[in-house]
């Protein structure tokens, strides 16, 4: 049931409803059926019993017209009774007894009860008011469907704009930043689009001022570090200037990775596919990496893949880049096998699992190289190419896996 949404849960509940409500009144009519079809029987046995018992009596008209009130009941002319029955009737009873024989006629219009006994008969016709219990239930039942039919109308209609709501909300979950809420009602569903709406809009000058801020501060800070790099050059003192020099070239990664982070996890990035093979992109990572000896390539397959081959290139080489700096030996490996690349490189085994280090700044606590924003930028443009991300440790070996699709 917790998995069932708004409009499935009413569709079951009203359905089920309405079933219950036509069983109901199926089991009333039948019942109702079978009740009246007992108590007319009754009814006319009581009738024939008591005319039979009467029938050869010298009653008085004022006995028989009480007789008559007493079984709600009248004398009808035997003639016009049988044309009415011969054309329209059907017999429903018939039976003897000691006292004589009872037959009882339906037609559409009337009920009646023909008693013989030793040369006497008489026609008699039910003058009962017509019961309309039958009726008035059958006509109860259908207009309470009627009602439950209008209500699961009304409350589908009700539950209308939700879909439209859901829909602008998947639009603007997918990037859409520029996608606005409507709502028209002032209601609840309207009171929540009108919060989603005032979100957006909220999100959207979070995200302006921060994009507004990160272009800044990078302009600002390229400025005075080129400015500072050209300045080095004219110190004469090795030791200070490669201090000065290295410390420049980490201000340097930390805006390309920033500028990197920053363009990855914006959430209107579309990647660019395109078909490619991954001998080309193990190529542009090593480009990008600029250390052709630390990497050693083991490509057991080549294959094209449909992938931003950029971006793909860029994990690849953040990856790269992990091994060479953490590893003792200052090397790395890396291994296609079928579909998956794998970066292997010696080292400890990690101490914390892999989500704690593709959450941005996490490091081990004696790195003090890097930024930790390697595997936050891998983690994040691999979810972009919905690729998968492993580690394991093997024989003193860190082997960090990329899987294709």
């Amino acid at each position: 049931m917790k998995n069932l949404s708004v409009t499935t849960f009413v569709h079951l509940l009203f359905s089920l409803t309405i079933t219950i409500v036509v069983a109901t009144l199926f089991i009333f009519w039948s019942w109702n059926t079978e009740k009246h079809k007992l108590n007319e029987m009754y009814h006319y046995k009581l009738i024939a019993d008591a005319f039979l018992s009467n029938i050869q009596l010298d009653l008085t008209p004022k006995e028989l017209e009480r007789l008559y009130k007493d079984f709600s009941v009248k004398s009808v002319n035997l003639e016009t009774a049988k044309l009415d029955i011969e054309k329209h009737g059907k017999t429903i009873f018939g039976g003897q007894s000691l006292l004589g024989s009872v037959r009882i006629f339906e037609t559409p219009t009337a009920h009646y009860i023909y008693v013989q006994r030793l040369g006497h008969n008489i026609m008699l016709q039910d003058d009962r008011p017509k019961n309309y219990t039958l009726e008035i239930g059958l006509g109860v039942g259908l207009l309470l469907i009627s009602v439950l039919l209008l209500l699961y109308i009304a409350i589908l209609k009700k539950l209308k704009p939700l879909k439209k709501l859901n829909k602008e909300i998947q639009a603007f979950a997918k990037g859409n930043m520029q996608k606005r809420i409507s709502y028209k009602s002032n209601d609840e569903i309207g009171k929540i689009a009108k919060s989603f709406d005032d979100a957006i809009l909220h999100i959207n000058h979070l995200s302006a001022s921060k994009n507004l801020f990160m272009r800044n501060i990078m302009h600002e800070l390229k400025t005075p570090i080129t400015k500072g790099r050209i300045i080095v050059e004219s110190i004469d003192d090795i030791e200070v200037k490669n201090v000065l020099v290295r410390a420049f070239e980490r201000m340097n990664e930390l805006i390309e990775e920033l500028a990197t982070v920053e363009r990855v996890t914006t959430q209107g990035f579309v990647p660019q596919l395109e078909m490619t093979s991954i001998a080309d992109i193990i190529s542009k990572s090593q480009e990008l990496l600029m250390s052709d000896k630390s990497c050693e390539i083991i490509n057991t397959g080549d294959r094209t893949i449909l992938t931003d081959i950029k971006l793909l290139s860029l994990a690849i080489k953040n990856l790269l880049d992990n091994g060479i700096k953490y590893s003792p030996d200052k090397k790395v490996v890396l291994k296609t096998i079928n579909n998956s690349i794998e970066i292997i490189s010696k080292g400890e085994m990690l101490k914390h699992p892999l989500s704690f280090y593709t959450e941005p700044f996490s490091q081990e606590e004696k790195r003090n190289s890097g930024f930790g924003l390697g595997l936050y930028i891998v983690k994040n443009i691999l979810d972009k190419l919905h690729l998968g991300f492993k580690y394991r440790y093997e024989d003193g070996k860190n082997i960090f896996v990329i899987k294709l699709k």
